[in-house]
């Protein structure tokens, strides 16, 4: 039987900054998540190609405390590592980024097994984000992180910096290091180190994670340096050809198979054509690579572009079961897929006990709120899917809502909502935000008075998103226009006037359910199901 082979992105949908690690035969990677909680995702592969989603590692406010947290703020580029049986998970969580300060908090939480429990968290620095740990062969750890420079005139990526970790005393001990200030690309963040053959080799993201994003390589024969950048330029990266199907590559990590095989996991995104607009965020790919004799890393495929398809290591193959398509929520927990925004789900506001197969939320502040949002949704992974639920809801006044949200922060959405309305009474209405400007794109609420249940869904296609209700689930009408599912993208929260940077965003499109009681009454509606159904893609 021909084995198929890896298949690129491995990690579709908002799963951006990989740390890839292998430990004996399993591979896990994890990837940043930024405002959602819970914090990091790790998925698991024992072939290369196939991947699930294990576990998510910070699962408590006393590890990651993100009220009023910014849109794109939260968990940036975590580093995941192993040595001496225990797992090591860096990560920073970030309280500011726009303008010339940065408020980013690095810390970093052990475990003895991939799925936990994790440890409480260590206080690092907060010097500046991207920080990672290296395990050198002498036992001693080190920490390198970019750091932020806020003066005016001054390039604000600082350089990569290292300090040498103490485990015995948790702590950051010793002198820091400067390393490297990068190349020509600049924007030089997400350094990882390694150890191969008679030199130290420095990955750094370079180029801004945006088009331009690139992967470099750096080496010396010291661990203090000084590092002498690859004179062939940079590792990987999408930035001079716009037609290629994987477009911002950058943001590397490397791993050696049990057979002695080198790949990278990198940053990628697959832009919409022809706004080139990523609203599936940016993911995450693998590449072959290889030593060269005078001991520089390529990919294995020559040149710098990423490939669509990737040979894959000699190792059986190891498929997952299928996820289901359907949430019934009539087990002890919700799907995994599932995220919150900024603080742990909780009986007081997401109840599946209170009302057994359904999910019970109760309504709380407005989608605009950094606070208290009742939201649950997962990302959205393929360009052509659809997503439906059912609930039960009898709103009794236009503050009160619920229903089916294509989300991706408090400026950008589209919301497809059963409220109330002085005329309609009960009634299906729709909004949206196109970065922060607040719109109703119906001339007038439907009225669904006398309905005991209400079916919402909406269908993507690519850059075509069209919302429907019905009374049975069976027979589909469609709510408002076409909308463009672009908007709900990177490249749309980025606002910039003149020099100046006034928003950003590093996420992607999620799709979920919500409820809102801008009176603060709490009033709740009861979703029967939650189904996310992918179709083939042209």
């Amino acid at each position: 039987m021909i084995q198929k082979p890896i298949q690129n992105p491995i990690l579709r949908g908002f799963n951006p900054d990989p740390s890839i690690v292998r430990v004996g035969d399993d591979y896990y990677i994890a990837t940043s998540t930024f405002e959602w909680f819970p914090g990091v995702q790790i998925h698991h592969s024992r072939d290369l190609v196939n991947w699930r989603l294990l576990t998510h590692p910070l699962t408590r406010k006393s590890q990651l405390d993100m009220a009023g947290n910014p849109d794109s703020g939260g968990i940036w580029a975590p580093c995941l590592s192993y040595s001496d049986g225990i797992f090591y998970l860096i990560y920073t969580d970030v309280k500011s980024h726009l303008g010339p300060f940065k408020d980013t908090i690095n810390y970093l939480v052990t475990s003895e097994h991939i799925t936990g429990p994790w440890s409480e968290p260590v206080y690092l620095n907060s010097s500046g984000f991207d920080p990672s740990l290296f395990h050198d062969e002498d036992g001693r750890k080190w920490l390198l992180n970019l750091v932020w420079d806020h003066r005016k005139g001054k390039n604000p990526f600082g350089g990569i910096v290292m300090q040498q970790y103490c485990t015995e005393q948790k702590k950051l001990i010793g002198p820091v290091f400067p390393l490297f200030n990068g190349t020509e690309l600049g924007l030089t963040e997400g350094p990882h180190l390694y150890r191969h053959g008679d030199y130290y080799y420095l990955m750094t993201a370079e180029g801004g994670t945006r088009f331009g994003h690139a992967a470099t390589v750096a080496r010396s024969a010291s661990l203090f340096g000084p590092y002498e950048a690859d004179p062939a330029g940079p590792l990987i990266t999408s930035a001079d050809d716009p037609s290629l199907y994987l477009q911002r590559a950058g943001h590397a990590s490397l791993v050696e198979t049990q057979g002695g095989e080198f790949y990278i996991a990198h940053l990628c995104g697959r832009p919409l054509r022809p706004s080139m607009q990523c609203n599936l965020g940016r993911e995450t790919a693998l590449q072959r690579v290889r030593w060269t004799e005078d001991g520089w890393l390529r990919l294995e495929s020559g040149g710098h572009h990423p490939l669509n398809e990737v040979a894959r290591p000699l190792l059986p193959e190891h498929p997952w079961p299928a996820e289901p398509e359907v949430d019934h929520f009539d087990g002890d927990g919700l799907s995994i897929h599932f995220q919150t925004l900024r603080e742990p789900l909780q009986e007081q506001w997401a109840s599946l006990k209170e009302r057994p197969g359904f999910l019970r939320l109760r309504g709380r502040q407005s989608l605009y709120s950094a606070f208290e949002q009742s939201l649950i949704a997962r990302r959205q992974q393929a360009f052509t899917a659809e997503a439906e639920t059912c609930l039960e809801y009898d709103p009794q006044h236009y503050q009160q809502m619920a229903g089916l949200v294509y989300y991706y922060n408090q400026k950008n959405y589209y919301y497809l909502f059963v409220s109330w309305d002085e005329t309609a009474g009960r009634c299906i209405g729709l909004m949206s935000s196109d970065r922060g400007i607040y719109d109703e794109p119906l001339d007038a609420p439907i009225s669904v008075e006398g309905w005991d249940r209400i079916y919402l869904k909406l269908t993507l296609d690519y850059s075509r998103l069209q919302f429907h209700y019905s009374s049975d689930g069976l027979e589909w009408l469609p709510v408002g226009p076409v909308l463009d599912a672009g908007k709900i993208s990177d490249e749309n929260a980025e606002t910039v006037v003149g020099h100046y940077l006034l928003d950003q965003g590093f996420t992607g499109a999620f799709i979920g359910l919500c409820a809102q009681d801008l009176g603060g009454t709490g009033k709740y509606a009861d979703f029967d199901y939650f189904a996310y159904r992918e179709m083939e893609e042209r």
